[in-house]
């Protein structure tokens, strides 16, 4: 029997932010997918350092095999430059289950975390990172 991926996601490009609005809940077919395709994304920083803001909208919460893929996806792209992940939690149920599941991930993952209520916060606290701000001076 094959599964069916349970949970969507858009992923948009800018200077050095990866952004991406996701839907879920999500299972192991919809991670791999999305493994496939960020890989695709992270090549096209061409070796730079770079940063990513998820906004995930309803329950959007992670089998525990799509939460191992997560994790395992978060090492490669820090091999490929991924320095830390902002994260926004809108229109859930369940935020606090999000939030702890997000934090244990990038824990786990060993990549800068912190969620948020909007967009703007979320772009702020990238900013202050000093290793962010030093890729804007490079």
């Amino acid at each position: 029997m094959e599964l069916a991926a349970h949970g969507t996601y858009s992923i948009k490009k800018t200077k050095n932010i990866l952004y991406v609005d996701a839907r879920g809940p999500f299972n192991e077919v919809t991670t791999q997918q999305y493994a496939k395709e960020i890989d695709e994304y992270s090549y096209k920083f061409q070796n730079k350092n770079w940063v990513s803001l998820t906004t995930f909208y309803g329950d959007s919460v992670f089998t525990p095999i799509a939460e191992n893929s997560l994790i395992s996806i978060l090492h490669s792209r820090a091999e490929k430059g991924l320095l830390a992940n902002a994260c926004i939690i809108l229109e859930s149920h369940c935020h606090d289950l999000q939030y702890m599941q997000l934090k244990r991930i990038h824990l786990k993952a060993n990549i800068a975390f912190n969620a948020f209520s909007d967009v703007k916060s979320a772009e702020q606290w990238l900013e202050k990172l000093p290793h962010v701000s030093n890729m804007k001076k490079a």
